[in-house]
């Protein structure tokens, strides 16, 4: 597979790389970042991957999210992709809206024309993506872990509780955590899987313990600022689900803090510490 190398810069000793290549999944170049820690030669590291939300590229998080110092410290990569396929020919929201369509995968392999011919970003994330970075980088895939934020943090906690082996551990920032329970989870889950709900529950984190799925513990944190709180978050039916399902969950809610990066940043280097004492137990 040809991988374009579209930047390299260093920084706090390893090398943060932006990359695109044509996706046999979506049907479209597909742009990723991805920060390599300083390591000695033959080293194989742990990854962390990180999906981003609503109207994010690769980008928002690369540019914004401040957690290279603390990669480089820990010895991470970190792997951002983007959040849907892109190009003149992959179809939006008919209305133009923000919230489905381009910059709106939400994580799902669509199954409704025209998004199923190129939304298949979870194809992509969990088989595609792999492989093309374990041929480019010194991962060991024993030891790969999750987070995401909004839209992301959703993708991460389904993919974390889908596969659970997989991910030794996963986190979220501000957590979609039960879409099919509010607007913006309706209308992206109907608009690429179709008005059977059943469809849904496997891309529903809340759903999903309902239906038997488990995994180690979670690490969630929330602003208590945040204006899509109460409406399109609902932290408290993810809370409701573990504890329900016997899943230890971190649920902190942060003082003051709002849904952007200036409260993602706050906390990555916590999120980051936490994955590492479990990537490397």
């Amino acid at each position: 597979m040809t991988v374009e190398t579209i930047s390299l810069n260093r920084s706090h000793g390893g090398m943060q790389g932006v990359y695109k290549h044509a996706s046999r999944e979506t049907g479209t170049d597909m742009t990723f970042s991805a920060y390599v820690p300083p390591h000695q030669g033959g080293a194989k590291l742990p990854v962390v991957w990180y999906l981003s939300g609503l109207t994010c590229t690769h980008a928002n998080v690369t540019e914004k999210g401040e957690y290279r110092k603390t990669c480089a410290e820990l010895g991470l990569i970190f792997v951002a992709p983007d959040t849907s396929p892109r190009g003149e020919a992959v179809p939006g929201d008919p209305a133009g809206a923000y919230d489905f369509g381009l910059g709106a995968g939400f994580y799902v392999d669509a199954t409704q024309p025209p998004f199923s011919r190129n939304y298949r970003m979870w194809s992509y994330l969990t088989e595609e993506l792999p492989e093309l970075v374990a041929a480019l980088f010194p991962v060991d895939f024993k030891r790969q872990s999750i987070l995401g934020h909004s839209m992301g943090g959703h993708g991460a906690l389904t993919m974390a509780l889908s596969h659970p082996d997989r991910y030794r551990a996963a986190s979220a920032f501000s957590p979609i955590a039960a879409p099919s329970q509010v607007p913006w989870g309706i209308k992206a889950l109907g608009g690429y899987l179709g008005d059977n709900k059943e469809a849904w529950r496997k891309h529903d984190a809340v759903a999903l313990i309902e239906d038997g799925a488990r995994f180690s513990d979670l690490l969630v944190d929330v602003g208590d600022a945040d204006p899509f709180l109460d409406q399109q978050l609902r932290p408290e039916l993810l809370e409701r689900a573990c504890a329900k399902a016997d899943i230890p969950l971190n649920l902190r809610r942060q003082n003051g803090y709002d849904h952007s990066y200036y409260f993602i940043s706050t906390f990555m280097a916590d999120h980051l510490r936490w994955h590492a004492a479990r990537l490397k137990a």
